[in-house]
C-alpha cells in the first residue's frame, strides 16, 4: 500500500515512529531473551533420545516444504541458532542430508548415532524450568456461501484497501527485527492512526466497501474461530469447497478470550478448551459482543488453492509443522519436540494423553505465539485434529537440529 500513497501521507509516518518510541509501544525492544539466547547448544551427552513415535509419517513431505522455502531465498541469508549463524545454503544441506538418511529407515540406535556424529543440537530456552508450552491449531471446515443471505449473514473480509503496513526498519536500523505497524490514514486530520479494532470493524456499516467479503458464513463464532486458526475450508454445498487463508491483520493486540472467560469465572481453568469456549458463546449470545470484542485483533483472508500455508508461504503438514515466535527461532528449521498427544483411536479422554516425541519443521508463526516458551502444533483437518488442537495445552521440550559444519 505504501507505493500508492502520496508524499503528504508518508510524511506523517515519522510522527508515528517518534510517538511509539517514547511511549513504549514496541514491546520486546528490551527483552531478556533474544535470537542470540533463545537456543542453547547442547553437549552430545545431553541430547534427548530421538524417537519418532509417528514412524516418520509425513516428515519427508514437510522437509520438502521447508526446502521449497530455502530455495527461494538468497543462499547467503543468515539464520541464528543462538550465537551461531548458518546460511540458507547450509540449511538446505542440513535438510537434504537428514531426508536422505531417513530413506534408510534407521533404527532408533542408528538414528541417534547419526545425529550425534553429524548434527548440532540446540534446546529452546523455554520458561524458567526450560519447558515449552505446546498448543495446537487445525484447519476447520465451516458452512458458507459466496453470497450474503439470511442463512449466511457474516462476512469473511479480505484485506482492506485502506490498511497500511509500516516497516519501521526502513526508517532506522534500531527497529530491525520488530513487528510492523498496521495503520490507516485519518482523512479528516491527515494523520496515520492505528487501524480499526474488532469492535469498530463490526460496527462500520459500509466496511464492505473497503474490504470486499471473500465468503459469507452462518455464525460469528465460526468466523472468530476461523481467525484463530488462520485458515479453513468453507463448504459451499453440492460438493463445492473454498479454501481461505490468512491475508493480514488489523495490527491490534491479540487478547485471549479464553483467559477473559476464566477471569470472569465463566469457565474453570481446568475445563478450558476451544470446544468449551464455543459452547459458552452459543449459550450466551447476549454477551457475544462483550467477549469477542475483548480481542481487538481482527484477521483478513484471501482465497487459496491448496494449502493450508504457513508464514513461509509453503504448505504445513499435520503433526509435522509448528509455529513459533519468528523473532527468536530460525525459520524452516528441523526440530524435535517432546510433549503429549491423545490416542489416535480413543481420542476423547483428556487425562489419558500419551507421551510423544517426533520431528517437526518450524514453518509458521502466530499473533499469540510469543516468547521462547511457546509453540503451536499444526494438527491437520480431521476430527482428531480438531480435538487435539482444541485441548492441547501441554508442557514439553523443543530442540533444533542443524548439520554440523565440522563433521567428518
Amino acid at each position: 500500500m505504501m507505493n500508492k500513497m502520496s508524499i503528504k501521507q508518508t510524511g506523517v509516518f515519522f510522527l508515528v515512529i517518534m510517538v511509539c518510541f517514547f511511549t513504549g509501544c514496541f514491546p520486546g525492544i528490551r527483552e531478556e531473551i533474544t535470537q542470540f539466547s533463545s537456543l542453547k547448544k547442547l553437549n552430545p551427552k545431553k541430547h534427548p533420545l530421538f524417537i519418532d513415535n509417528l514412524d516418520f509419517k509425513g516428515l519427508a513431505a514437510s522437509i520438502d516444504h521447508s526446502l521449497e522455502y530455502f530455495k527461494k531465498v538468497p543462499l547467503e541469508r543468515k539464520y541464528h541458532y543462538g550465537k551461531e549463524i548458518y546460511t540458507a545454503a547450509h540449511m538446505i544441506a542440513s535438510l537434504e542430508t537428514f531426508k536422505a538418511f531417513l530413506e534408510k529407515k534407521p533404527s532408533t540406535k542408528v538414528l541417534n548415532a547419526f545425529i550425534r556424529s553429524s548434527f548440532v543440537v540446540y534446546e529452546a530456552a523455554g520458561n524458567e524450568d526450560g519447558d515449552v508450552l505446546f498448543t495446537g491449531y487445525f484447519e476447520p471446515t465451516y458452512e458458507g456461501s459466496l453470497k450474503k443471505s439470511t442463512a449466511y449473514p457474516y462476512p469473511v473480509y479480505s484485506r482492506p484497501d485502506d490498511l497500511l503496513e509500516i516497516d519501521l526498519s526502513a526508517f532506522s536500523d534500531q527497529f530491525k527485527g520488530h513487528n510492523r505497524l498496521m495503520a490507516r490514514v485519518n482523512d479528516s486530520k491527515n494523520r496515520v492512526v492505528p487501524y480499526y479494532s474488532r469492535k469498530q470493524i463490526n460496527f462500520i456499516e459500509d466496511f464492505h466497501t473497503r474490504s470486499v467479503p471473500v465468503v459469507w458464513v452462518k455464525s460469528r463464532v465460526d468466523r472468530f474461530f476461523l481467525e484463530i486458526q488462520g485458515s479453513g475450508i468453507i463448504d459451499l454445498g453440492k460438493g463445492e469447497i473454498l479454501r481461505v487463508h490468512y491475508a493480514g491483520t488489523n495490527g491490534n493486540a491479540y487478547r485471549s478470550i479464553g483467559r477473559y472467560l476464566i477471569r470472569k469465572n465463566e469457565i474453570l481453568k481446568e475445563n478450558m478448551s476451544m470446544q468449551a469456549i464455543r459452547a459458552w458463546l452459543e449459550l450466551h449470545p447476549q454477551r457475544m459482543d462483550e467477549v469477542l470484542h475483548h480481542n481487538e485483533s481482527f484477521v483478513f483472508f484471501q482465497k487459496e488453492e491448496g494449502g493450508p500455508y504457513g508464514s513461509l508461504g509453503v504448505e504445513v503438514t499435520a503433526l509435522r509443522s509448528i509455529a513459533t515466535d519468528r523473532r527468536l527461532f530460525p525459520k524452516g528449521a528441523l526440530c524435535f519436540m517432546q510433549a503429549q498427544l491423545p490416542d489416535t483411536v480413543n481420542i476423547n479422554p483428556l487425562n489419558e494423553w500419551e507421551k510423544a516425541s517426533f520431528f517437526v519443521l518450524n514453518q509458521d508463526t502466530g499473533g499469540a505465539i510469543k516468547g521462547p516458551a511457546r509453540a503451536d502444533l499444526f494438527c491437520g483437518n480431521n476430527n482428531y485434529a480438531e480435538f487435539t488442537a482444541g485441548h492441547m495445552n501441554k508442557y514439553g521440550k523443543l530442540f533444533f537440529l542443524v548439520l554440523d559444519p565440522d563433521r567428518g
